[in-house]
C-alpha cells in the first residue's frame, strides 16, 4: 500500500492511496472461505460448495466491500496518526472510482480530497479582557414584573357590558340552509381576542340577552378560530359560512390579581412571605437571579466572539460549500449554502478552537459525569427528593433510559453540552474578567447585537 498527501494550498489537499493485491486479497480469501462453509446451495452439501462457484457468486461483492472498509480505515488512521485538522469529510474522486473495472483489475488507485483548517495557536495572554456583566435591576424592573405577575395570575369577573378582551358566553345559531336539514345550534364562548378587527365593533357593548348577527367567515377568518368559536373539529368548522346569530348569556373579564396574601401564595408558594415588603424583596431576588443567568449567557457569547476575533483560522471555503451540497444532496441548494455558510464557518472555527483548548488542557467528560448531570435533571424535572436506595435506583433507571433514547442522540447532546461548559469555564479561568454594571435596556441591546447571524 502506498499513501501520499499532496497539499495544493494551506487548506486543500488530496490523499492518494494505491492498493495492490497483497493489501486486500488475504482478507477477501478469508471471507470467501467463510461463505463457503456457511453457504446453502441446492445440489451441494453444506460446506462442499466448490470455491470457484463461491467466487463467481460472491467474489466481486466481497472484494468491493473489503476494499471500501480498507479505504475507510486507512483514511481515518492516516488523518489521526498525522494529526491533520480535517474539516468536513474526505470526499472521494467519484469519476476515478466509477472507472474501476472490478472484474479485471488487481491494483487500484483512489484519491480523496481533504479540506484542512490552517494551523493556529491559542494564546490566552493575547486575548482582551472580557466583561463580567452585573445587570442593574431596580424599582422599575420590579414594578413591571409585579404588574406582569398580576396579569398572569388574574382572576375572572362577570361584566355588565362586553369590552375588547372579554369572553362572551351564549348560544350560537344558524338556520337550516336546506329544507329538512337540521339548524345549527350550540352553547359556546366567543373570545373577543379571536374576532377580526373589522367585525369586533359588533361585539363591543353587548349585554346579557342581546343578540348579534354576523358572518362567520368575516368574524373568524381562519379555521382554528372558527373551530374554537363553534366547538367543531377543524375540518367541520372550515366548511361553515353565512350569517349566524349569537344570544349573550354572560360576559367574563380577566382582572389583575390584587396585592395580598392569596397573590403572594400563588406566585411564591404558600406562606413564603407575609407582607408586600417581603414579597417585593423576594421577587427582586428572583429577577436578579434570572438576569444573572442571562448575564452568564451573554458573557459566554462575548468569550466566543473574543476567540473568533483574535485567533486567525483559514478554512477551505469552496471545499466546505461543495461538501455541504454533497452531504445534503437534494435538501439544499447552492443559494441555501451561500446564505448559511457564514454561520456554519463560525461554528466550525469555534469548535476547532475549543477542541484544541480541551486537548491542550486535558478536558474530559466521562460517562459518570454525564450520568450525574442527567440524574440532577431527573430530580429537578420529576421533583424527586430523598437519598434512599430505592429512590436512587429509580432516578438511575430514568436517567439511563433518557440517555439511550433517540438512538443515543440524547447522550451526545448531554455530552457535548457538558464538554462545552467545561471548556468555557476553563477559558474564563485564564482570561481577565472585567466587572461591568449595565442597565437592563443596555443589556438587551448587547444581547441583540451579539446574537450570531442565522
Amino acid at each position: 500500500m502506498e499513501i501520499a498527501l499532496e497539499k495544493s494550498t494551506e487548506t486543500n489537499a488530496s490523499l492518494k492511496i494505491k492498493l495492490t493485491k497483497s493489501d486486500y486479497q488475504p482478507e477477501v480469501d478469508k471471507k470467501l472461505k467463510d461463505y463457503g462453509r456457511r453457504a446453502s446451495i441446492k445440489g451441494f452439501r453444506p460446506g462442499k460448495v466448490p470455491p470457484s462457484l463461491i467466487q463467481k457468486m460472491y467474489g466481486k461483492s466481497v472484494l468491493v466491500d473489503e476494499i471500501n472498509e480498507l479505504l475507510k480505515n486507512t483514511v481515518n488512521n492516516y488523518i489521526r496518526d498525522n494529526k491533520l485538522q480535517v474539516v468536513g469529510d474526505p470526499m472521494p474522486d467519484r469519476e476515478q472510482a466509477d472507472a474501476i473495472d472490478w472484474d479485471t483489475q488487481s491494483e487500484f488507485e483512489f484519491n480523496y480530497n481533504l479540506g484542512l483548517a490552517s494551523d493556529f495557536d491559542v494564546d490566552f495572554n493575547a486575548l482582551p479582557p472580557v466583561p463580567a456583566y452585573e445587570i442593574e435591576a431596580g424599582d422599575a424592573e420590579l414594578d413591571n414584573t409585579i404588574e406582569e405577575l398580576k396579569t398572569r395570575f388574574s382572576g375572572h369577573a362577570h361584566a355588565e357590558e362586553s369590552a375588547e378582551g372579554d369572553m362572551i358566553y351564549g348560544e350560537l345559531k344558524q338556520d337550516a340552509k336546506e329544507e329538512g336539514a337540521e339548524p345549527f345550534s350550540t352553547k359556546t364562548a366567543l373570545p373577543t381576542k379571536q374576532i377580526a378587527a373589522d367585525e369586533l365593533p359588533k361585539f363591543i357593548g353587548l349585554k346579557k340577552g342581546d343578540i348579534v348577527t354576523f358572518d362567520i367567515q368575516n368574524a373568524f377568518p381562519d379555521e382554528k378560530s372558527r373551530a374554537l368559536a363553534t366547538g367543531l373539529k377543524g375540518e367541520e368548522a372550515a366548511g361553515l359560512e353565512g350569517e349566524f346569530t349569537f344570544t349573550v348569556d354572560d360576559i367574563t373579564r380577566n382582572e389583575p390579581a390584587e396585592i395580598g396574601q392569596e397573590f403572594f401564595d400563588k406566585v411564591l408558594g404558600k406562606d413564603a412571605v407575609e407582607n408586600e415588603e417581603q414579597f417585593r424583596e423576594k421577587v427582586l431576588e428572583i429577577i436578579k437571579s434570572n438576569y444573572g443567568r442571562e448575564a452568564t449567557t451573554l458573557q459566554r457569547i462575548e468569550i466566543e466572539q473574543a476567540l473568533l476575533d483574535n485567533i486567525a483560522i483559514s478554512l477551505p471555503d469552496d471545499f466546505l460549500k461543495q461538501w455541504l451540497l454533497s452531504n445534503n444532496e437534494g435538501n439544499v441548494t447552492e443559494a441555501d449554502v451561500e446564505e448559511q455558510y457564514e454561520a456554519f464557518a463560525r461554528s466550525v472555527k469555534l469548535q476547532l478552537i475549543k477542541n484544541k483548548i480541551a486537548s491542550e488542557n486535558e478536558v474530559n467528560v466521562s460517562y459518570e459525569d454525564v450520568m450525574e448531570t442527567t440524574r440532577s435533571m431527573v430530580r429537578e424535572q420529576f421533583g424527586f427528593y430523598g437519598d434512599d436506595e430505592q429512590m436512587k435506583q429509580s432516578i438511575d433507571q430514568i436517567a439511563r433510559q433518557y440517555l439511550m433514547d433517540e438512538k443515543g442522540n440524547n447522550y451526545m447532546q448531554m455530552y457535548n453540552r457538558m464538554f462545552d461548559d467545561k471548556v468555557i469555564e476553563l477559558i474564563k479561568g485564564k482570561l481577565t474578567l472585567e466587572p461591568k454594571t449595565i442597565s437592563v435596556d443596555k443589556f438587551k441591546e448587547l444581547v441583540s447585537a451579539r446574537q450570531p447571524k442565522a
